[in-house]
C-alpha cells in the first residue's frame, strides 16, 4: 500500500502524461485529519489531464480536471484553474419548476439526458451528494454509494476523448463531456486526511 498522510498540500504525480485510457484505483480512508481539515470531511482527489507547472493551482496542485475524493461527494468534478481554466460540460438534473436542481452553492447535479451545461468554475456533483451535506468528519449522505471510512473502495475513471466518465464502487456517478483538456499527468492529492492506496492502474483504451 502507499500511505498519504494528509498531513501537508500536495500530492503524488505521474512523471508520464496520460490520453484515452482506464484508471483503476483502490483506496481507503485511515484514521488521521489534520489541521485545517482536522475536523472537516476526509478529502483528497485524483486529478486528471494535469498540465503547466506544479502549484500553479491554490500554490499546491497542477491545472487539471479533478474527480473528487470526499466523504459524501466523491465523484464530482472539480475544475482546477492553474493559468488557464479548464472547462467540462455535463447532463443536469432539472426540477418539478423546469429550473436547474442545484445545491446551496449553485453547483448543479448530475443527471444524465438532463439539460447539458459547460463551465470552467462550478462544481458538478455526482448524481446522489446529499443535499444536507456538511463538511464535518464522517459525513454519510442518505444515498452514498462510497463505503464507511475504513473499507477499501473502487474507484475506475475512464478518459476517452474529451469525455471523463467516474465509476465508483460499480455505479457510474459521473460522466462529462466537451472537456478542454484532454491528456496530463495524473495526480492523487494529499489534503488534510490520511489516505491509503492499494492498487493504481492505468489501463490503454481497447478501441
Amino acid at each position: 500500500m502507499i500511505c498519504v498522510s494528509g498531513q501537508e498540500f500536495g500530492g503524488l504525480t505521474t512523471n508520464d502524461e496520460f490520453q484515452d485510457y482506464h484508471l483503476v484505483v483502490g483506496w481507503r480512508w485511515g484514521e488521521r485529519t489534520w489541521t485545517p481539515r482536522k475536523d472537516k470531511t476526509r478529502d483528497s482527489g485524483i486529478l486528471v489531464h494535469c498540465v503547466g507547472d506544479d502549484g500553479a493551482a491554490s500554490g499546491n496542485w497542477m491545472e487539471s480536471l479533478e474527480c473528487q475524493v470526499i466523504e459524501g461527494g466523491t465523484g464530482d468534478f472539480i475544475m482546477v484553474g492553474g493559468k488557464g481554466k479548464p472547462s467540462l460540460t455535463c447532463e443536469t438534473r432539472v426540477g418539478p419548476d423546469g429550473k436547474p436542481d442545484v445545491d446551496r452553492g449553485g453547483n448543479p447535479y448530475f443527471e444524465k439526458g438532463g439539460k447539458a451545461v459547460t463551465s470552467n468554475s462550478r462544481r458538478f456533483n455526482w448524481w446522489g451528494r446529499d443535499p444536507s451535506w456538511k463538511d464535518v468528519l464522517g459525513f454519510r449522505g442518505a444515498r452514498d454509494v462510497e463505503k464507511p471510512a475504513g473499507e477499501w473502495n473502487r474507484m475506475e475513471v475512464i478518459c476517452d476523448g474529451d469525455s471523463i466518465t467516474t465509476i465508483l464502487n460499480g455505479y457510474v456517478v459521473n460522466i462529462g463531456a466537451k472537456s478542454s483538456l484532454t491528456r496530463g499527468k495524473i495526480l492523487f492529492q494529499s489534503e488534510g486526511a490520511e489516505i491509503f492506496f492499494r492498487k493504481i492502474e492505468v489501463r490503454p483504451l481497447i478501441r
